[in-house]
């Protein structure tokens, strides 16, 4: 069972620049979610900022009971076995194969006998799709088997966080397909707390329980899938949407007016088909695939989007009342 994460009035700078400020957010035990954001908003750095790696100036990372920014590094140690970690590039040793990257964890933090290394090697392994790839070093596989080689070595310490740092990063929209159904089926069978740091907006409507958004040093907004996919905040929507109109710029930020101006000729062009999506139905959510057991959360979820994206029948034209013929008595 995956376990909270409650983030208070986190704050983190680099000397004197500031990355973000005041984020507060609760990430559900067992749930998923996304981290949305411009590049260069700190996205990566929140992540490491979770697990220990940097300290943050203010705030609390509250995890299983403990103020992690407030932890020597020996309990902070402790902690971090909680957390399984999918990097950008899967951060395998080039020199190992497969089987010996997925093992590292084990061989390094455990005293499993190799025989019971093995099998939980090959248990990961299967659950990812690689097995019979077990002798192959690194650069002789693409890079969607890289990305599922470094989520098993995520997986083999059975955490119960796993952050996953722009895991679609490199990949085709097809194997992008196949990773989301890949998180979502692993979510089912594991029961962990999952955060995903992506900017694939498709994946974003797909996958999580709850989406975040990171601009201007700060979080936007954080919460149900549904609040967000749905918002009139002007970024989010910009963001959602993938235009060029609204707050973001190539730079990041845009001058007020030119936003303001910006988001009246939007307004405007909404009923030429220019303007936002936002009556078009919700995306259907991601469900676990076919011989994934559904534990009760995923059993509920499957339900509720039943009754959302049931086919609405069409009214049946109203009959006449039939007339009598009047015969001559």
């Amino acid at each position: 069972m995956g376990v909270e994460i409650c983030v208070e009035g986190l704050t983190k700078s680099f000397g004197h620049q500031v990355i973000w400020q005041d984020v507060s957010l609760t990430l559900p035990a067992g749930e998923v979610s996304v981290m949305l954001g411009p590049s260069g908003t700190g996205k990566s750095v929140f992540l490491k900022t979770l697990v220990g790696l940097l300290k943050p100036e203010r705030g609390s990372i509250t995890i299983a009971g403990q103020d992690i920014t407030k932890l020597r590094e020996r309990d902070l140690y402790e902690v971090r076995k909680l957390f399984g970690v999918l990097f950008q590039d899967g951060a395998l040793f080039g020199s190992m194969s497969l089987y010996d990257n997925i093992a590292f964890p084990l061989r390094e933090h455990t005293r499993h006998p190799e025989n019971e290394v093995r099998r939980i090697v090959l248990e990961k392994m299967d659950m990812v799709g690689l097995i019979g790839a077990e002798d192959k070093l690194p650069g002789e596989i693409s890079g969607g088997m890289r990305k599922r080689a470094g989520l098993a070595r995520a997986l083999v310490l059975d955490p119960e966080i796993i952050l996953f740092d722009e895991p679609d990063s490199g990949l085709d929209p097809v194997r992008v397909a196949y990773l989301n159904q890949l998180i979502v089926d692993l979510n089912a069978q594991i029961d962990a707390t999952f955060l995903i740091v992506t900017h694939d907006i498709a994946s974003a409507r797909l996958v999580p329980d709850n989406i975040g958004l990171l601009f201007r040093r700060e979080l936007v907004m954080f919460g149900p899938r549904q609040e967000l996919l749905t918002s009139d905040e002007p970024v989010v929507r910009q963001f959602l949407h993938g235009r060029m109109q609204g707050p973001i710029g190539m730079a990041e930020e845009k001058d007020a007016a030119q936003v303001e101006q910006e988001l009246a000729e939007l307004g405007t062009g909404a009923s030429t088909g220019d303007g936002e999506a936002s009556a078009a139905p919700m995306t259907p959510r991601l469900l676990p695939g076919p011989g994934v057991t559904r534990p009760p959360r995923w059993q509920a979820i499957a339900e509720r989007e039943a009754e959302l994206h049931q086919p609405q029948k069409k009214p049946e034209p109203e009959r006449e009342p039939e007339q009598k013929e009047v015969t001559d008595a």
